[in-house]
């Protein structure tokens, strides 16, 4: 856990200190929308800034420039074999930071509008952004593995997301 901090201690504190921002631009959306008669004024203000302001701290450590193995790997569930054997504390930074790096989208787009209100929907958005993280990690040659396995797992934590917001979806 120190090794984390150490490498995402400051985009850490970044996301922290933009919350409060964040919050006052949330309320600010919300009753401009209500004066304008918008018809889910707090919902789709919480949603339009929670989207990016949950996702942009992880987009911002994944995208960052390492020093470690680059590569690419195509084949389904390779690495989550191989991870399986690693410790306890690499599998849990591994698979819940991919778990949660479109989690707020996963959440919140389907609470912005009906149109996404579907967890095959939901899918389908996460997937196609994780894939593109993927190929600007290997096309920027960061210093990163792009895997399948990553998407996956991406978009496997987007739906999970979805589904807890699933009460305060939108309906059409």
């Amino acid at each position: 856990m120190a090794r984390t901090w150490e490498l995402w201690g400051n985009i850490i504190i970044a996301a922290v200190l933009a919350l409060p921002p964040a919050a006052a631009l949330a309320w600010f959306l919300a009753r401009r929308r209500a004066r304008a008669g918008h018809p889910a004024p707090v919902r789709t203000a919480l949603a339009d800034v929670g989207i990016p302001a949950g996702t942009l701290p992880w987009l911002w450590m994944i995208l960052t420039p390492a020093t470690g193995q680059e590569g690419v790997s195509l084949v389904p569930f390779t690495d989550l074999v191989t991870l399986a054997g690693a410790p306890g504390g690499a599998v849990l930074t591994q698979v819940g930071g991919n778990l949660l790096v479109f989690a707020a989208l996963g959440a919140l787009l389907p609470v912005r509008g009906p149109r996404f209100a579907s967890a095959a929907r939901v899918a389908a958005v996460a997937a196609a952004a994780s894939v593109t993280v993927e190929v600007l990690q290997y096309v920027l040659r960061l210093g990163r593995y792009s895997s399948v396995d990553d998407v996956l797992v991406n978009t496997t934590g987007a739906v999970l997301a979805a589904l807890v917001t699933r009460r305060w979806w939108a309906s059409g």
